[in-house]
């Protein structure tokens, strides 16, 4: 049965309407795969004999923060490793045990690149160490025991990606220990260290990292084939519908319709709930950079780049994805006969309201001292001005669905980003820094501030000529973007 469903997923490749794409972008990964793979090597040797000259045993300083690559690891799965699906709704009409479905779906995230790619660093670090003269047994066990507890992480991105609670709690947990070992209160590597270590020291501490990896295998097990159904996890969630009709939008004509569209996305679905709370969390953002904690962070330029992300969250979260939020219904919005003008005119109005009002909340950083709130709010103009024109013109070539239902991917979606998007978001990031840098460092702090402004408002008194360029380049892209919408992400 599995060789039929491998059958079935190398037909659906094969046969997508984006298989020459696919195929060019599987290529690019094969290559991206090959130039990790060398790095991971590489950095086997490095982590060996990097430590040799300093410390009598390796092992044990490498065991002591091996923590810290776990943890890495599942927050890069988090945002980056996809979870293997496939369409099952037409086989469970066939005599199929719902148990191999399961079984199959599961057992496809086994040859997955992000468990893969952790052999290269682990198996030659294995072969070192038994070519300097440790233990044959205990090196096979502590790999055998490193290799489950990665395949721990596998299982873990796997359900923290289907139950938000968890991925919820798994955060505020991250951000805990995180808070506390980076002010001292609490070493997680006094705890962790030993235990790895008593991998390697201890025969039969190999059993612990296999039973958990076993129990996890089953708890994902049972969780997705009790949503095998149906009327379960596979159906269609029905909210009960709630009549807005925000009248008072009415007085803007054609724009107030948009608006109104959107507000009601943005309160009535979880991506757009998630990228609301997403983006008040960049309010927070200052606090790395103006607390004076992190040195490196603590530059003028640096300062200027945290004065724009503070007023910039709901820019960045949600107006990356226009036109994408609407790609459910974008094919029947491209039949009526409306303005690209007006439809890109609300996001943006939309965009510039977020942003005056996350300035304004963000006037306790007068804390920090008033050159500091002043940063943010001349970082709101750039943002008016310059910013929310630029993630506009990059939505143009941003053509990835969003399936409004899910709360993944809110920070962003790594489909949505080609050689374009990352073009025009040089200047979102490096701009506001070079024109403070510039004013800062040739005249005075308040010049940086001065020209900092005045870019943004530029962008403002310019801003109609702009829109006609980038109303220009979305009916240019408008067929482009009809048939990405059409392909359901993979």
């Amino acid at each position: 049965m599995f060789k039929k469903f491998i059958m079935l997923e190398w037909k659906a490749f094969l046969r997508s309407a984006s298989f020459a794409k696919n195929l060019a972008l599987k290529i690019l990964m094969v290559f991206g795969a090959i130039y990790f793979a060398v790095m991971f090597v590489g950095l086997a040797f490095l982590a060996y004999y990097g430590l040799e000259d300093n410390f009598p045993d390796p092992l044990v300083i490498i065991n002591k923060y091996l923590i810290y690559y776990f943890v890495f690891d599942l927050v890069f799965r988090l945002l980056l490793q996809k979870i293997p699906v496939m369409n099952i709704r037409p086989l469970l009409t066939l005599p199929i045990k719902a148990s191999t479905i399961v079984n199959f779906s599961l057992g496809k995230t086994y040859l997955s690149f992000f468990n893969l790619i952790h052999g290269f660093l682990f198996v030659p670090f294995s072969i070192i160490l038994l070519a300097e003269g440790y233990d044959v047994l205990s090196v096979l066990l502590w790999h055998l025991s490193i290799t489950s507890l990665l395949y721990v992480n596998n299982f873990l991105n796997i359900l923290l990606n289907n139950k938000d609670k968890l991925f919820i709690l798994f955060f505020a947990v991250l951000i805990a220990f995180g808070t506390a070992q980076y002010y001292d209160l609490f070493d997680i590597t006094l705890y962790t260290g030993p235990f790895y270590h008593a991998l390697f020291t201890t025969k039969w501490m190999f059993i612990i990292p296999i039973i958990v990896l076993i129990g996890l295998y089953y708890i994902t097990f049972n969780y997705f084939k009790s949503n095998l159904f149906l009327d379960a996890g596979l159906a269609s969630k029905h909210d009960i519908a709630k009549t807005e009709n925000l009248t008072w939008l009415n007085q803007f004509g054609v724009m107030g319709t948009f608006l109104k569209n959107d507000i009601k996305l943005i309160k009535r679905n979880k991506r757009s709930k998630t990228t609301i709370v997403m983006s008040v969390l960049f309010l927070f953002y200052g606090l790395l950079f103006f607390t004076g904690g992190i040195e490196s962070y603590s530059s003028p330029a640096m300062h200027m780049f945290a004065g724009v992300f503070v007023s910039g969250g709901f820019l960045i979260t949600f107006g990356q994805f226009v036109p994408s939020w609407d790609s459910a219904y974008y094919p029947l919005l491209m039949t009526q006969s409306i303005s690209y003008r007006d439809y890109l005119n609300s996001k943006w109005w939309l965009m510039v309201v977020a942003t005056v009002a996350t300035a304004i909340i963000a006037s306790p950083y007068l804390y920090f001292g008033l050159h500091i709130y002043l940063m943010i709010l001349v970082g709101a103009v750039y943002n008016i001005g310059v910013n929310a024109l630029l993630v506009l013109l990059g939505g143009a070539y941003t053509k990835t669905p969003i399936d409004l239902a899910s709360s993944k991917g809110a920070f962003g979606d790594k489909k949505a980003y080609n050689v374009k998007t990352l073009l025009f978001s040089l200047p979102q990031l490096l701009g506001p820094m070079a024109f403070y840098a510039l004013g800062h460092y040739l005249i005075n702090p308040n010049a940086g501030l001065l020209f900092v402004a005045l870019a943004g408002l530029l962008g403002l008194a310019f801003k109609n000529k702009a829109f006609d360029w980038i109303v220009k380049i979305y009916k240019s892209e408008k067929y482009a973007a009809l048939d990405s919408y059409k392909q359901k992400a993979a």
